[in-house]
């Protein structure tokens, strides 16, 4: 039922946590969490009504219990009454992540997030949002590579490094980044001196980062 990408995320999860799936789609996530007892209490919630529907006949079919919400992200939605501790936002961009995390009327102590794009502007932000990026992860699915991030509430800050190209080991992502900016700077024309430095310099340091971590 899970693909690649879900069964990842369920690494940052443990027992002790109350989860809460924000757009959840067909709420595979949290039906998997509570099949195989990996956490406290899981619940789901998505902007969509009709996506809503389908999570939640996939609930009744699993004969498993989990309350669900038609939410716009976190808004309206009780994380103080039912203890929620960890929020999983995966499979949306950089920008309404963010917005979710903005809009929590409550302190969450964990954020598990997997954007689609703009992946520095998310570590960025979520550090000046005071929440620590503790462990990441990159996985492949499908022929696409997907950066997993376990945040949590935190003051202590990442180096600038670590914020443009995260912490994973996963050497493989590196290659595919490596191979990007390699394509990128055939093509720019030899006098636009500027924009040749920029991409060398993303070359070099991801030449080193596969160094350090290979």
């Amino acid at each position: 039922m899970l693909n690649q990408k879900l069964k990842a995320l369920t690494k940052f999860i443990n027992k002790e946590d109350i989860v809460i799936d924000v757009a959840c789609d067909h709420a595979y996530l949290a039906i998997y969490l509570k099949e195989n007892n990996l956490c406290q209490e899981v619940y789901a919630s998505d902007i969509s009504r009709e996506a809503l529907k389908n999570a939640q006949k996939n609930i009744q079919a699993s004969k498993v219990s989990i309350k669900t919400y038609h939410a716009d992200g976190l808004k309206n939605i009780p994380l103080k009454e039912n203890n929620i501790n960890t929020v999983v936002i995966a499979g949306v961009g950089t920008n309404t992540a963010l917005n979710i995390v903005k809009n929590a009327n409550y302190p969450i102590s964990k954020y598990i997030i997997s954007s689609n794009n703009n992946h520095e502007e998310l570590r960025k932000t979520m550090q000046e949002l005071n929440y620590y990026n503790e462990e990441e992860i990159v996985i492949k699915d499908h022929h696409k590579f997907y950066p997993i991030i376990k945040f949590i509430k935190s003051s202590k800050k990442d180096n600038n490094f670590n914020l443009k190209y995260g912490k994973s080991s996963n050497i493989d992502y590196y290659h595919y980044l490596l191979t990007k900016e390699e394509n990128i700077i055939k093509n720019i024309p030899e006098q636009n001196t500027e924009e040749q430095a920029k991409h060398q310099k993303e070359i070099t340091n991801l030449k080193k980062i596969i160094k350090e971590r290979n």
